[in-house]
């Protein structure tokens, strides 16, 4: 099992995990000039990313894209993208370049993939939620492309996926897109999702993948509320 960050409040878990991805970008930056940041969408990352857009980096050379996305418009209740211009590509972080997803749901998946491989590799952290049923991006139990979402030779970067239990067909990075990272953050709140997590081996939920993988590391950031 990777390590895990236990906080005691959602507040204090976002501004650990924003410090603690500051200082992921910040370290490549002064390493390779460069730096990228891959995130999921949902309710769970709102505070910290809040937290993460007021960090006084450099921005103009972070790139800045998303873990998956869901095929609606941009301005969308829905949409991954809307999310994180509205809670992190604000203050400090208004200046970071950002790739979105969105764009590969008219079928253009090759022309994605280009743009996601040219950028800086591999990702100072990727930062991942994980849902009830143990999926985690867009890597859902019930999607019939899992396995070669999940497998870690497959040649794609980012695949289309109909996740089946939820609405919305998706963009989603495959696992070797994710294991090309300094760092997996897995950020999860409460008690049931950590029981999930805990039985994810065992019961072979896709997030299991990032938790038997061996080539990069992978710590949990959790709160009980």
């Amino acid at each position: 099992m990777s390590d895990w960050h236990c906080f005691a409040t959602s507040a204090e878990l976002d501004t650990a995990l924003a410090a603690h991805i500051a200082r992921r970008l910040e370290a490549d930056l002064h390493q390779r000039g460069c730096a990228s940041l891959a995130l999921s969408g949902g309710t769970t990352p709102i505070g910290m990313l809040r937290q993460l857009a007021s960090q006084p980096l450099d921005w103009s050379r972070v790139w800045v894209t998303l873990v998956d996305e869901r095929c609606v418009a941009t301005d969308s209740p829905a949409s991954n993208e809307r999310m994180l211009r509205a809670e992190l590509l604000q203050q400090e972080a208004a200046a970071a370049r950002f790739l979105g997803l969105a764009g590969a749901c008219n079928g253009d998946l090759g022309a994605l993939g280009e743009q996601l491989r040219a950028l800086p590799r591999p990702f100072s952290a990727v930062a991942l939620g994980m849902g009830a049923d143990g999926h985690t991006a867009s890597w859902f139990p019930q999607a019939t492309n899992l396995a070669a979402l999940l497998d870690p030779a497959g040649p794609a970067t980012v695949a289309a996926t109909d996740p089946v239990t939820a609405p919305h067909q998706r963009i989603t990075l495959t696992l070797p897109t994710v294991l090309d990272s300094r760092e997996i953050l897995l950020h999860i709140t409460g008690a049931e999702k950590r029981d999930v997590l805990q039985d994810a081996l065992a019961k072979d939920y896709p997030v299991a993948a990032i938790l038997r993988q061996e080539s990069t590391p992978a710590t949990i950031w959790w709160t009980p509320k």
